[in-house]
C-alpha cells in the first residue's frame, strides 16, 4: 500500500521560521519534519511514498538525491567526479519514493488527483507534510479494511495552547505542558482511501481536498473515523516549531516510534 504525502504549500504561516525552503522541509533536530513522518510510515512496514510536490520541491527532491552520500563517509576524485567510493552502510532507508510535480499553484484535491497514475493498489494512505504523531498506522489500516467504507481519517484532541498547573493549594506540583483539551475531535490527517475515492476528485487546481471531496463523503456515510488518542502535533506555526524541537531536545519527541521496537500489527497485502 502506498503513501501519499502532501508536499507542495507554501506554509504562509510558517514563513518566520524559514521563507527560503518548502514546509516539509523544515527541520525537526537535525532532519526535515517531512523524514520523521516517512520514518513513522516506515516503522510500521509501509515504504513506498509518493510525494506531491509544489513550492520548491526541487529542493525535496536534492535531499534525496544527496541522502545517501550525506548521511556516508565517501572518498571522490575530482578529476572523476562520478567515480564515488562510499566507506560503510550509512543510512539505507528501504523506501521508494516517486517524486510527482503537482503544480505551484495547486490545491490539495487537484494535488491528490494528479498523482493517481503512480497508485497501483486498490487502497492507498494520504497525510500532510507538516504534523508528526504516535498513531498506529498497520491498526489504522486495519480499521479502514475492517469497516468496508470508502475513506478513514484519523481523528485526534487538538493539543493546548497554553500549558497547565498542577496545585495542590497555592503550591505548584507539575508544571503540565500543552496538555490535550477535549472540546472535541478534529481530523488528524492520516487518512486510508479506497481506489474510488479518484472518482470524486477532478484536476480543477481551486480543488480543496477538505472541503466537498471529504464532506461528500461524510454526507453518503462512505467516511469513518478511527480514533488517535495519543500524540499529535502539527507545524503550522514558530511556536509549533519551536514546541516540536524542545520536544526533540529533552527526548521526550513521542512520535519516534521507529526507536520503540516492531509494528504492534504488522499490515497485511494490499
Amino acid at each position: 500500500m502506498q503513501v501519499v504525502i502532501l508536499c507542495g504549500g507554501y506554509g504562509t504561516r510558517i514563513r518566520d521560521v524559514a521563507d527560503d525552503i518548502p514546509k516539509p522541509m523544515i527541520p525537526i533536530g537535525d532532519r526535515p519534519i517531512l523524514w520523521h513522518i516517512m520514518k513513522g510510515y516506515s516503522r510500521h512496514g509501509f515504504n513506498d511514498f509518493v510525494l506531491c510536490l509544489g513550492y520548491k520541491g526541487w529542493m525535496i527532491k536534492r535531499f534525496f538525491l544527496d541522502y545517501h552520500l550525506a548521511n556516508s563517509d565517501f572518498t571522490m576524485r575530482l578529476a572523476a567526479p562520478e567515480k564515488v567510493e562510499i566507506h560503510g552502510e550509512g543510512y539505507s532507508e528501504n523506501w521508494k519514493i516517486t517524486f510527482a510535480e503537482t503544480g505551484a499553484d495547486v490545491m490539495t484535491g487537484a494535488r491528490i488527483k494528479r498523482i493517481e497514475k503512480y497508485i497501483r493498489g486498490d487502497n492507498f494512505l494520504v497525510t500532510y507534510g507538516d504534523g508528526v504523531s504516535d498513531v498506529n498506522i498497520a491498526n489504522l489500516v486495519a480499521f479502514h479494511r475492517d469497516h468496508g467504507q470508502l475513506g478513514t481519517l484519523t481523528t485526534v484532541q487538538p493539543p493546548g495552547r497554553f500549558g497547565e498547573l498542577d496545585l495542590e493549594g497555592d503550591r505548584v506540583l507539575e508544571f503540565c505542558e500543552k496538555p490535550l483539551v477535549a472540546p472535541g475531535w478534529i481530523s488528524g490527517g492520516f487518512f486510508v482511501f479506497q481506489r474510488r475515492l479518484f472518482e470524486r476528485l477532478s484536476d480543477e487546481p481551486g480543488l480543496i481536498f477538505e472541503q466537498q471531496p471529504l464532506m461528500g463523503l461524510a454526507r453518503d456515510g462512505e467516511l469513518m473515523a478511527f480514533k488517535h488518542h495519543g500524540f499529535w502535533h502539527p507545524m503550522d506555526s514558530s511556536r509549533d516549531h519551536k514546541h516540536l524541537n524542545d520536544l526533540h531536545a529533552a527526548g521526550k519527541d513521542l512520535w519516534r516510534t521507529w526507536e520503540t521496537g516492531p509494528s504492534i500489527l504488522q499490515p497485511r497485502a494490499a
